[in-house]
């Protein structure tokens, strides 16, 4: 990958991991579905702001109507509502282990799938190193319910799997000539109009308590900054390195998370955290392939 696309999944890891503790505040209050449903509207009605503003609104047809709809089920609607579901059951860090395996799924669909991201030993290394390297992150305290819970884990896991197969199906949206600002737009727009419908049905808002602050304001955050910016860098991303590339980002969110405590929480950093920092970046830099070529080279 480039320099500017290493800096944009690393922002991406930023935002993203925010969305763990956004729905750790609003998950106590409110129902899952609803997290999810408001989450993919506040971020869509931004980015359809911001596009109707800078005039960006891109012409519509049906394979491209097609392709938003198939990629907001894949990448938001089915992955959004188990998470969130499964975080109401199972610590967040356990979470972002689970979540961590979505490169391990992704560089086998991508096997299948596509020409050029076949699976190579390097690959293959690299995606267990970083898997390894999260776990000794996040330290054995974390997965201490490992096997427990087992229904909230395989919802996790299952979030993974789909993640990895919108991995996949977003490429085409490079092919069908829509940037990544209006692709992310049409993706939580059509997760909105697929997902609103049953959330009024099921959840019926209008009967719940008022939540806090401290909910609406996580809310606010998981739909303005996890959703619509994040998943502008995500497509920019996908367009410029790939679906194996792009998926790297659940590496790098544990890390994310962990320096944003030191500096703003005041936690602190254990010799586990530069071990498991280590070998990610071991597993980062086999799947980028360069430092390995370099090395054959001398």
């Amino acid at each position: 990958m480039k320099l500017i696309d290493w800096a944009m999944l690393i922002a991406l890891s930023i935002l993203w991991g925010g969305s763990f503790f956004f729905v750790g505040v609003a998950v106590g209050e409110i129902p899952p579905l609803t997290i999810v449903t408001l989450r993919v509207a506040i971020g869509a009605c931004a980015l359809l702001v911001f596009l109707a503003v800078t005039r960006q609104l891109p012409k519509l047809s049906g394979p491209i109507v097609f392709a938003f709809f198939g990629m907001g089920v894949l990448n938001n609607v089915i992955p959004f509502i188990l998470i969130v579901w499964g975080q109401s059951q199972i610590a967040s860090g356990l979470a972002s282990i689970l979540n961590a395996t979505t490169p391990l799924f992704t560089v086998v669909v991508a096997h299948f799938l596509t020409q050029d991201e076949k699976l190579t030993p390097a690959r293959g290394f690299g995606v267990l190193a970083g898997i390894v390297g999260v776990v000794i992150l996040l330290g054995s305290d974390l997965i201490g319910g490992l096997g427990e819970n087992l229904l909230p884990q395989l919802a996790i896991l299952g979030a993974a799997f789909s993640y990895g197969f919108a991995s996949i199906f977003g490429r085409r949206f490079k092919t069908l000539g829509v940037s990544p600002m209006a692709t992310a737009t049409g993706q939580v727009s059509a997760s909105t109009v697929m997902l609103l419908p049953i959330m009024l049905i099921v959840d019926r808002p209008w009967m719940m308590a008022m939540p806090s602050a401290a909910a609406i304001w996580a809310m606010i955050g998981l739909g303005l900054a996890a959703t619509s910016i994040a998943y502008v860098l995500y497509f920019r991303v996908l367009a410029s390195a790939g679906a194996t590339n792009v998926s790297l980002v659940t590496f790098l969110i544990p890390i994310s998370a962990i320096f944003l405590g030191v500096f703003f929480l005041s936690e602190t950093l254990y010799l586990r955290h530069f071990i498991g920092l280590a070998i990610i970046g071991i597993g980062l830099a086999a799947i980028d392939g360069r430092a390995f070529a370099a090395f054959k080279r001398l």
